[in-house]
């Protein structure tokens, strides 16, 4: 079961001539059928005349060219009408002339240049053809002419349409493909801009804080190894980013946070000295990885600017697992002045509220009416990543 479904992809690496040349000989075969003879295409009606060894090549001209409609439809249509010429001609009317209209529709979907002038070039062969079979005393009339040139002409319209479909499916699949390139970049370029803001937020606080304890030794000695944890960890997590830009990369790693992980953050910004109150609700469902991540990003950015904008100050994280979502609310104590916003820029809380609306939860961000700011996220569970 396996290979037959193999069958059409490996039907499609063959090149397109192999792939259309079965088609030419079937349509050359059916000349020869008894019961198909004289049921051809027939255009000025002259008497039918038996066929003989001409008959073979004029079947060979007007079918096997069709093996090449796709890659090269100009000699294709140049070549199947010079055979249709020559069956009108000599009164065959075998069944393959219809390899006339093929040839029209090929032109008119794969020809790229010069297309005015093979339809050009096209009509004046027919006037010809039209003027040759009138000397010859064919009773079809303007109307049966004009009809059977109206006919191709739909034939070649036909290949035009497919055209254009084919190159409007091309142009969608193009701004899908850069629409996915540009989400892409902007879903890396928060995450770059979360933990980076994040771990030096906390390096720089840390830093600081190391200034004043030159008369405490341990608690010296504490701090700096909490800095040099702190760009470890950065360094990791800028590694785990950078390895999604490399064409090599396994899909299958771990590459980003859950849940879980909220222990260790909560503990990274008590250690940059930041009185953190963590309550954990609840257990977490079989929730994504999207919404974990959400989840996650939403107290770190919360954290990080806490950190940022009120130091020192006590600040509660409540993380809710309820049925089907997940509640996170980040608030810290402060001065309310609200003279600015503790997102700076407003990038970081920007992309969160992006992150948890493109996942059909709602996020808030503000001063609080007694002081202080809240974050606070309703993150659905089981959205796909």
């Amino acid at each position: 079961m396996i290979k037959l479904r193999r069958l059409p992809d490996l039907w499609r690496q063959w090149p397109v001539t192999v792939r259309d040349l079965p088609f030419a000989l079937a349509l050359a075969l059916a000349a020869v059928v008894p019961a198909l003879e004289r049921q051809g295409t027939q255009v000025g009606n002259l008497p039918d005349r038996p066929y003989d060894a001409l008959t073979v090549g004029v079947v060979a001209l007007e079918c096997l060219p069709l093996a090449v409609r796709r890659r090269w439809p100009a000699v294709c249509l140049a070549l199947v009408s010079l055979g249709f010429v020559v069956d009108q001609f000599r009164g065959y009317h075998t069944v393959a002339g219809t390899g006339l209209a093929l040839a029209l529709i090929s032109a008119g979907a794969y020809l790229e240049r010069h297309r005015w002038t093979a339809v050009g070039l096209a009509s004046a062969a027919y006037l010809a053809l039209v003027i040759s079979l009138d000397r010859l005393g064919s009773d079809e009339g303007v109307a049966g002419f004009t009809t059977f040139y109206l006919l191709m002409a739909l034939a070649w319209g036909t290949g035009a349409w497919l055209r254009q479909n084919r190159a409007a499916e091309a142009e969608r699949r193009r701004h899908v493909e850069q629409a996915t390139r540009t989400a892409e970049r902007e879903r890396i370029a928060r995450e770059l801009h979360d933990v980076v803001t994040h771990h030096v937020t906390a390096m720089v606080v840390q830093a600081e804080a190391a200034r004043y304890l030159t008369g405490a030794p341990d608690k010296l000695e504490q701090t700096l190894t909490a800095i040099t944890g702190t760009g470890r960890r950065a360094v990791g997590d800028l590694r785990q980013l950078l390895d999604l830009l490399n064409p090599d990369h396994s899909t299958d790693e771990t590459r980003t946070p859950a849940v879980g992980d909220l222990d260790a953050l909560v503990d990274h910004s008590r250690q940059a000295g930041q009185p953190v109150e963590f309550v954990r609700e609840g257990r977490p469902a079989a929730t994504t990885d999207s919404a974990e991540v959400a989840a996650y990003r939403v107290v770190q950015e919360a954290l990080t600017n806490a950190l940022k904008y009120a130091h020192g100050s006590r600040t509660r994280v409540h993380v809710h697992h309820g049925e089907g979502e997940t509640t996170v609310e980040v608030s810290t104590d402060g001065s309310g002045s609200g003279s600015a916003s503790p997102g700076g820029s407003g990038r970081g809380l920007a992309g969160l509220r992006e992150r948890v609306t493109v996942l059909g939860g709602d996020f808030s961000a503000g001063v609080q009416t007694g002081g202080g700011f809240l974050v606070r996220a309703r993150i659905p569970a089981g959205n796909p990543s």
